[in-house]
């Protein structure tokens, strides 16, 4: 419990960061208020249509050295997996800019590792113990999650960021070709080599999985509100209210979770995040003839491949845009080459017009790291956003620590490097 008397908390946002957040807040015996337009869980947001994926060893970001020699390719391939549209260059140009900066050198993304690294390594345990709470301990998943290369040299070309997983404590097992069959027969036979994170796992249906944590909530005594924020009031530095475009929502602390919708607010409470939407498409295959164990992922597509209830889904791709530009749904053919490349003995059924498309804006920071901690106009007011496309990894343990900081408790970890304040302001 709480040492001093309980707060009245408006988290701003339901995805799963913002989930997490409440249910820690909550158990510290503070007052939850969810602030939310939509449904939780619902298709309108990215923790809805992720890759399932709970993973410890998620500790590389995307910007890697010697990503500069590419950007020509991301402006003139609309159809590779990182891709920048050209009207959206101009806008996204500075940020591009740090984006290939932060990955300059292979010293920084150590330092990068070493900081993702506290967000992710407890995931599992985290998300099965809000699991049972919320009754859907089904849904978790922990039989790894295996990497899959056409050989063991393109595996050894990644080897930097496999010795920096085992270095921090991931476990991480090597499967060759005869093993690779056995586990997953369906596999096309030009992947001869695997690498399996043993510890990971993946939550199957992320979405059902938001809605029971939300009902979660509101059982134990959560207020939700179905509203947008737009700003904060304060008086003298201390928050009154969230206000909303439902009118205020009086509160002592506020958390702002919102994914893609938090710059905005972030800017309101002092802090200019250079915070984009990483859009991510997914496809969701029904009856494919195919169930995986563990989920993949193909070196040369880079997108998580897991199976769910709802059929065979293929998530990634990196999509810099506007929020609001149209889908380019040229990116999910993309994942539905790479399911016949990958089980072309079930091809033939890939072809159904039942097949499930999606696409989400993913809140991304140039850096890797998400924005965790006090906003610099209030100490009332703290960050809870930015996580990319490892939020659903990354939320257990955001929630922990911002739920300590409320508290004025001994942090899990540091919170320094997460802090909004390292854009300046």
């Amino acid at each position: 419990m709480a040492k001093d008397a309980p707060l009245t908390v408006a988290v701003i946002g339901a995805g799963i960061v913002g989930l997490c957040a409440a249910l820690e807040i909550q158990r510290a015996g503070h007052h939850v208020i969810l602030i939310e337009p939509g449904d939780p869980g619902g298709r309108q947001a990215a923790s809805y249509g992720n890759a399932t994926w709970i993973n410890p060893g998620a500790i590389a970001p995307i910007s890697l050295p010697g990503l500069w020699r590419k950007v020509p390719g991301f402006l003139l391939d609309p159809t590779g997996p990182f891709t920048v549209r050209w009207r959206d260059l101009p806008r996204h140009a500075g940020w591009l800019a740090r984006f290939i900066a932060a990955g300059r050198d292979w010293d920084r993304i150590a330092t990068i590792a070493r900081r993702r690294y506290p967000l992710c390594k407890d995931t599992v345990a985290d998300h099965r113990t809000y699991a049972a709470e919320a009754g859907m301990g089904h849904l978790i998943r922990q039989q790894g999650l295996v990497y899959v290369y056409p050989d063991r040299s393109a595996f050894a070309a990644e080897s930097r960021i496999w010795t920096m997983r085992q270095e921090l404590g991931v476990r991480f097992s090597e499967v060759e070709e005869a093993e690779l069959r056995r586990l997953q027969p369906e596999l096309s036979p030009r992947y001869r080599f695997g690498a399996r994170l043993d510890d990971a796992g993946q939550i199957a249906d992320p979405g059902a999985y938001c809605a029971a944590l939300a009902r979660l909530l509101e059982a134990r005594g959560a207020q939700r509100v179905g509203a947008r924020a737009a700003s904060f009031v304060l008086d003298d530095g201390k928050l009154r209210a969230v206000m909303t475009d439902q009118g205020p929502v009086a509160c002592q602390r506020a958390v702002l979770a919102a994914g893609i919708g938090s710059a905005g607010l972030a800017r309101l409470a002092g802090d200019r995040v250079p915070l984009i939407s990483e859009r991510g498409y997914h496809i969701v295959i029904p009856e494919p003839g195919v169930e995986l164990g563990a989920g993949l992922m193909p070196s040369d597509g880079q997108m998580g491949v897991v199976s769910t209830p709802q059929g065979l889904r293929l998530a990634g791709q990196v999509e810099l845009a506007d929020p609001a530009a149209e889908p380019d749904w040229r990116r999910a053919e993309i994942l539905l080459g790479f399911a016949r490349k990958m089980f072309p003995g079930q091809a033939d059924r890939f072809g159904t017009p039942a097949i499930d498309r999606w696409m989400g804006n993913r809140p991304s920071t140039p850096d890797g790291l998400p924005c965790i901690g006090f906003a610099s106009r209030s100490p009332d007011i703290l960050h809870a956003f930015g996580h990319a496309h490892t939020g659903l990894t990354q939320a257990p343990a955001t929630g922990k620590l911002v739920a300590a900081l409320i508290d004025g408790r001994e942090p899990p970890f540091d919170p320094a490097p997460y802090s909004a304040r390292r854009f300046g302001r």
